[in-house]
């Protein structure tokens, strides 16, 4: 079965060949039993290796939440020529080609020609298609997390955007990398083309008449503890998914392939496609937030090539374009800095104000919604973190700023997202408050930066400030700081970034101290892992697969960890092992990160801040690491969970749990209270007695 198609019929891709009839040199087109007339058609070529490949069997299916269903098949003439009239099967979904030379040849090639309507882009359909390994790299990779031996399926919208996407990387008319990957922001400014140009190498040791490296490629691909791909689609996809499978290995197997340039000159890390998207205003990317279509919205720091606040929000369709009337101006927007949510009901886009000490609010569809001073209900004071809770309240980590004095800070709730109910929550060990997360319980979890102390700010001890210590707040549903607040744990050290994955665990980024620490649902620390020194790690997200995904900021790689549920692993991980290279992912796309987020997709999304940290220079765009992560439904909900494709809806919004009573010191049972009481008067009695020997009043009998 399909990976997305748990609990729902998949229809299993089936030879049609004995329906092709081919005629000399010229291929017959047929359409699908199913379909009475044909309503498009789709002519191609197929090539492996850079030849044509005849008496191929090339299969056009329809992608969608149920399952991948044929609708025509047909034989390629000797010129490696097909053509396919079918019927469209409907707004939603995707459609791609499959070919192969017989249903045991371990060469299946693959293209994207066909994306519905579902996702945040206009749908599109392909007439014409060249199928070769370059498509096959770009559909498996970017349908990595769609795909199993029976397919590609999944629900919308991420099945949708991931289609889309596949294009970014190879250009399906023409067969030759795509107009993104060889754009002037990446082309030879990253390692990405060439690591596609290898990937497809690989794919070309199977065409027919090649050499034996094909098994070698087949038994390099197969993931930890996993079956071996029978074929090199499933063999990009294993790829995709375990980045760090035998690199030196499968490099070494296309030293005789050089089909495909540019390539790789030594063996990579990781076998990771990343992409930089650069737009206008896309300068020093604070924080990203990914709404219900995929699109990535995204706070700005400062104006391109200063250091001047930005008074812009910007916002990227899943395949890195401007959308939205992005750049959007307006609604008090100032340097927006690390504070963005989208609310899962409606859509609403917070941001904080940073340098207009105020919020600013914008409609599903790019409007402002804030006045042009921005929301300052609540007196926000330098707001950092924004959150969206289970009953649509808002909440603002209102950190005072860098200059103000040690121990500031509160929290601001606007209740139903109406900001003249504003609320000020104090107590709880509120310390210049930085992130702030939404549990399972509509609990609000903050880090405390300690970050503060006007009188260092312009003193050489300035990189002290808030160095040594840091804590962690919990504020209850009733807006009250939880009788276990502050958390305190000696791998504090300027907490900022924090996530909750499915269990309620709260991962929390330690800046200064270069790790990462497991928080439970009841306060206690579970956990502390390392990473390399230096790494200043500013924040995390959670995948499906609660793993969890670190961003550098010293040093601009991002590591991967097991999470909680290590059954998601490599067999033998035990959580906090970490699952990327110890180095972490790394590409020439990548620079200083502040943000970091996951698509429905699958795909990672990162804020280039700072491009230069001595003297600061904003950081230009930001990255994409194409299918690499376990798709998630977004707006967060709050918690991580993966879109399903075995329900009406997605992603079925979350409504609050209560807390157990361990987490709430809730009330005892009546008997257990009797019990304690008998007990007490029992003490009591007895405490009375012996007092009463020691007075000389009570003679034993």
């Amino acid at each position: 079965m399909a990976a997305w198609s748990r609990g729902r019929p998949v229809q299993r891709v089936v030879s049609l060949a004995a329906a092709c009839v081919v005629v000399g040199a010229a291929a017959v087109h047929v359409t699908a039993v199913a379909h009475a007339a044909a309503s498009a058609s789709l002519r191609g070529t197929v090539t492996a290796a850079g030849r044509p490949l005849a008496a191929a069997q090339v299969t056009l299916l329809g992608a969608s939440r149920n399952g991948a269903t044929p609708l025509g098949h047909v034989t390629t003439n000797a010129s490696g020529g097909f053509t396919i009239s079918y019927a469209h099967p409907g707004s939603a979904g995707a459609l791609y080609v499959d070919v192969r030379r017989s249903a045991f040849s371990r060469l299946r090639l693959r293209a994207v020609v066909g994306v519905g309507s579902g996702g945040a882009l206009r749908s599109t359909t392909q007439t014409t298609v060249t199928v070769n390994e370059l498509t096959t790299v770009a559909a498996s990779y970017a349908l990595a997390q769609f795909s199993d031996p029976d397919g590609i399926a999944g629900p919308t919208p991420g099945l949708e955007n991931a289609a889309a996407t596949a294009s970014n990387l190879a250009d399906p008319a023409t067969g030759k990398a795509g107009s993104v990957v060889t754009d002037a922001d990446n082309g030879t400014k990253n390692d990405t083309l060439a690591t596609l140009g290898t990937l497809a190498n690989l794919v070309s040791l199977c065409a027919p008449g090649s050499s034996p490296g094909c098994a070698a490629l087949l038994r390099l691909a197969t993931p930890p503890g996993g079956s071996p791909p029978t074929d090199t689609a499933q063999a990009m996809v294993n790829l995709a998914r375990n980045p760090t499978l035998a690199t030196a290995g499968l490099y070494s197997l296309t030293q005789g392939a050089t089909v495909y340039q540019p390539a790789l000159a030594a063996p990579p890390s990781a076998w990771i496609l990343v992409l930089l998207y650069t737009e206008p205003q896309l300068y020093a990317s604070g924080r990203i937030a990914i709404d219900a279509k995929g699109n990535a919205w995204s706070s700005v720091n400062w104006l391109p090539g200063t250091q001047t606040a930005s008074t812009y929000a910007t916002v990227l369709d899943p395949v890195g374009r401007s959308t939205l009337g992005s750049p959007i101006s307006g609604g008090g927007m100032k340097a927006g800095a690390w504070g963005a949510a989208i609310a899962p009901a409606g859509g609403s886009v917070w941001m904080g104000s940073f340098g207009g000490d105020a919020i600013s609010q914008y409609s599903p569809a790019g409007k402002p919604l804030s006045p042009e001073s921005g929301w300052t209900n609540g007196q926000p004071d330098h707001p950092q973190g924004v959150a969206v809770d289970q009953k649509g309240n808002v909440w603002i980590a209102n950190n005072y700023g860098p200059e103000s004095a040690p121990d500031q800070g509160d929290v601001i709730v606007y209740p139903g997202g109406d900001p003249s109910k504003a609320l000020r929550v104090t107590g709880g060990g509120l310390n210049h408050p930085f992130a702030i997360q939404i549990d399972g319980f509509g609990r609000a979890w903050v880090t405390n930066a300690g970050l503060g102390g006007a009188k260092l700010v312009n003193a050489r001890a300035a990189t002290l400030i808030g160095k040594f210590g840091g804590s962690v707040t919990v504020i209850g549903t009733d807006f009250k700081p939880t009788s276990f607040s502050p958390i305190q744990s000696g791998s504090f050290k300027s907490p900022l970034g924090l996530s909750i994955d499915s269990k309620n665990n709260a991962w929390v980024a330690n800046y200064f101290g270069s790790t990462v620490t497991q928080i439970g649902p009841d306060g206690a620390v579970a956990g502390v892992y390392e990473l390399p020194n230096g790494t200043l790690p500013w924040s995390q997200a959670i995948d499906g697969s609660d793993r969890v995904w670190v961003a550098g900021f010293a040093q601009p790689n991002v590591w991967l960890l097991c999470g909680a549920n290590t059954g998601a692993c490599p067999r033998g991980s035990a959580t906090g092992a970490v699952l990327s290279p110890r180095l972490g992912f790394g590409s020439k796309a990548f620079q200083h990160h502040t943000s970091i987020q996951i698509d429905q997709a699958g795909n990672v999304w990162l804020s280039n801040n700072r491009s230069q940290l001595v003297p600061p220079v904003g950081g230009t765009g930001i990255a994409e690491m194409i299918g690499a992560g376990t798709p998630v439904c977004a707006p967060l909900t709050p918690l991580p969970s993966r879109p399903s494709a075995g329900s009406a809806a997605s992603c079925p919004p979350q409504a609050a749990e209560a807390p157990p009573s361990s987490l709430t010191g809730g009330s005892l049972p009546t008997a257990a209270w009797v019990a304690i009481a008998a007990a007490l008067a029992a003490l009591a009695a007895t405490a009375g007695l012996l007092r009463r020997r020691r007075q000389g009043k009570v003679v034993d009998k």
